[in-house]
């Protein structure tokens, strides 16, 4: 993988939930929290976002931000985003493999931090399935989206996946 990520955090984002807990000390990764008085240039970055044209070859050799959040959350997170990002959205064809469950509002129909990475890294043509490694919902998240063979065969050997 060679496009640097950089994850933008609501403070109250659990990080024991959160999909991209695995790839924390991973040299690719910057991990910023969204504090109180924080705000991020992002000129220069891909930012995904729903409704966004889609992320393609074109976008390849830019760096992304993600934001991470809940859906409730996330417009907090967006308004500490400044400058002049190039906004792209995931083609809504990607299926997610998280169950979202949510008592207090209905959640859209996105998928989660690490699948919504993973697919645009496809699309910019780095795709890089090692970032999969400990997803819990990994090995299903390529099988609903027909991209089994992003892996060998052993790849998911001694981890526990949900199939």
């Amino acid at each position: 993988m060679k496009t640097p990520i950089t994850v933008v955090r609501h403070p109250r984002e659990k990080i024991s939930k959160c999909s991209l807990r695995c790839l924390h000390g991973h040299p690719n990764f910057s991990f910023l929290k969204a504090s109180d008085g924080f705000s991020f240039d992002a000129t220069g970055f891909v930012l995904l976002e729903m409704g966004a044209p889609e992320i393609s070859p074109a976008d390849a050799g830019m760096p992304i931000l993600l934001l991470d959040s809940t859906w409730l959350l996330l417009g907090k997170v967006r308004a500490k985003i400044k400058g002049s990002p190039v906004l792209r959205s995931i083609p809504p064809s990607v299926k997610t493999a998280y169950p979202r469950v949510s008592k207090i509002a209905s959640d859209p129909d996105g998928l989660a931090t690490l699948e919504a990475l993973y697919a645009a890294l496809r699309a910019v043509g780095d795709a890089s399935p090692e970032i999969l490694k400990g997803y819990v919902f990994a090995k299903k998240f390529l099988s609903l989206n027909g991209w089994e063979n992003d892996t060998a065969p052993d790849f998911f050997d001694g981890e526990t996946q949900v199939l």
